[in-house]
């Protein structure tokens, strides 16, 4: 969802329901790039992973040390020919993008960056999650749409710190410092709030019922955490969470039908 979702996303932004030259992008953000993220950070989170009660399931895998050679090589095996591939074919500035995703990705789980242990960068970095919306359409030689770009990297850092909340006290506990850990729930959501609210503001400037339908979930998931500001109160919206994306972009899909019933697409 988070990776072949804004790609595909990005090609509708561009005015086309499918195009062939994006099909190497659509493969990469499969498959590869996900094992490149969660690979990479399964490796580094090995020892928190261990002592998080949320791991071991569907919420998060808990891997040996004896894995970690395995997992590296298939990280490699299937993202180096994708980018050898986009060295090539790309144009520079989507290459650009692309690169920055790879290392802002891995830098975000891997010394010597280590992005997830650093106050605000942990949220920042999240910001990756939406640069298909930019590395996309300039494959294509488009324009971005910066409103959707910018909103999603703004609604990207407001969701880690507030799903990080849940977090807290496993956090603390192995010395890592996040975002969350360092404002605590009540403030962690007030700085979700801030950028939930940038986020709105992009969409709205993109499409208007993508803005309201994001408005008021996140302030729905907002106020709920404000009754509970607990790590507690946190884990028992993360399944609502989970949903957001999905409901936002079922209001995005629902247009992309009603454009087709209407030979927007041809």
């Amino acid at each position: 969802m988070n990776t072949i979702g804004t790609t595909a996303i990005a090609m509708w932004l561009t005015g086309d329901l499918w195009r062939w030259d994006v099909v190497p992008l659509l493969l990469w953000a499969t498959l590869p790039f996900n094992l490149l993220i969660y690979g990479v950070n399964d490796i580094f989170d090995q020892e928190t992973d261990a002592l998080n009660s949320r791991k071991g399931g569907l919420e998060g895998a808990r891997i040996a040390a004896s894995e970690s050679r395995r997992i590296l090589a298939a990280v490699a095996l299937t993202n180096v020919p994708f980018v050898v591939y986009f060295v090539v074919a790309l144009p520079l500035d989507a290459l650009a993008w692309i690169l920055a995703y790879i290392v802002i990705f891995v830098q975000y789980s891997a010394p010597p960056l280590r992005f997830k242990a650093r106050i605000y960068l942990d949220a920042v970095s999240n910001a990756a999650y939406a640069f298909p919306l930019v590395f996309v359409p300039l494959a294509f030689g488009e324009s971005p749409v910066w409103g959707a770009a910018i909103g999603l990297m703004a609604w990207s850092v407001a969701k880690h710190t507030f799903d990080a909340v849940q977090d807290i006290d496993e956090d603390r506990a192995a010395g890592i410092v996040t975002t969350a850990v360092r404002l605590g729930p009540e403030r962690a959501a007030l700085w979700s709030a801030v950028w939930w609210s940038v986020s709105t503001v992009c969409f709205a400037f993109v499409n208007i019922p993508v803005a309201v339908v994001n408005a008021l979930i996140a302030g729905w998931l907002l106020l709920r955490l404000r009754r509970d500001p607990t790590p507690t109160g946190a884990r028992r919206l993360y399944r609502y969470s989970i949903a957001f994306p999905y409901a936002a972009g079922s209001v995005a899909g629902i247009q992309i039908v009603a454009a087709l019933l209407l030979g927007v697409y041809s």
